[in-house]
């Protein structure tokens, strides 16, 4: 049976239609720009339907056969990715493409052993990574510009699923030569009166503002950073106190040293999550890395 399609038209259709931009959707196929303009001329002549509308502005809408096109042509491809899947594990092997989203201020601490283990189990999968804000992953997770994300779970909404991979309990970090560095252990209310360096983040803002009111305390907030080594940097220097999650080491950029407080307060912590929109079908590639983020943390849990 002759089909009036190639499975490349399909995708650059794909990703016009998402895109709705011939020069967007070639930048993400990696590809010229006339290559996809050429298939989806190609494709409309064999379907002998128009499937999008071209606008003035060199954007494209998808026409209303173009939109039930578009929900087929999903389906289809997702299913032909599950077969070529399957193909490779017959040979005993992952391959493809593999986008990975990642809250940036815990990219530095496990997610590259956990991408190393990765890389070593399964060389033929290519992995992509988007880091950013809170926000802009939740964003690129919804835009389907990434399959998976390890990330905080505030502001998440519904809509998704999630695996806990690590709970990390809040610390005050200040400077070595601070008056309580020696005391390992504090109360929030103690730092009442003393300037706040703030990790400025949507969402993880808000998080840290609810430890405060938990507390009864109201911040004197002297300098906010959407930089997690600026904060580091600047309470090590001892402009103020930071309150973060993640501790790494006491070095910080500035040279100086940092000390983490466990805090004496029951406070709730934050969870560290694996996350993909609902009813998603992963790929194997992407259920592999799964696995992966969850050997490197739950053993120590």
């Amino acid at each position: 049976m002759d089909f009036p399609f190639t499975l490349n038209q399909l995708r650059y259709f794909n990703e016009v239609a998402r895109h709705e931009s011939m020069r967007i959707a070639a930048e993400e196929l990696h590809v010229s720009q006339s290559a996809v303009s050429t298939a989806i001329a190609q494709l409309e002549r064999s379907l002998h339907v128009q499937l999008f509308i071209r606008q003035r502005n060199r954007s494209v809408t998808l026409s209303p056969a173009g939109r039930r096109f578009a929900a087929k042509t999903r389906t289809f491809l997702a299913s032909a990715e599950s077969l070529g899947e399957q193909g490779a594990l017959l040979g005993g092997t992952l391959t493809g493409r593999l986008t990975v989203g990642v809250y940036a201020p815990i990219a530095p601490f496990r997610f590259p052993r956990v991408l190393t283990s990765f890389e070593e189990q399964h060389p033929g999968v290519d992995v992509d990574l988007i880091a950013g804000n809170l926000e802009e992953i939740r964003s690129s997770l919804v835009g389907g510009d990434c399959e998976i994300a390890l990330m905080y779970a505030h502001g998440l909404g519904p809509g998704f699923e999630t695996r806990v991979l690590e709970t990390v309990r809040p610390h005050v970090f200040v400077s070595s030569t601070h008056p309580l560095a020696d005391r390992g252990s504090v109360h929030l209310a103690e730092f009442a009166d003393e300037p706040f360096i703030q990790l400025d983040f949507p969402y993880s803002r808000d998080y840290y503002d609810q430890l405060f009111r938990l507390v009864g305390v109201a911040p004197d907030v002297r300098y906010r950073f959407n930089d997690y080594e600026t904060v580091r940097s600047f309470a090590a220097m001892g402009h103020g106190y930071a309150l973060l999650n993640q501790n790494p080491t006491p070095a910080t950029y500035s040279g100086a040293q940092l000390v983490a407080l466990d805090l004496r307060d029951e406070l709730p912590p934050i969870e560290v999550i694996a996350v993909w929109p609902e009813h998603t079908r992963l790929t194997i590639r992407a259920r592999a890395f799964v696995r992966s983020c969850m050997d490197h943390y739950l053993p120590e849990e």
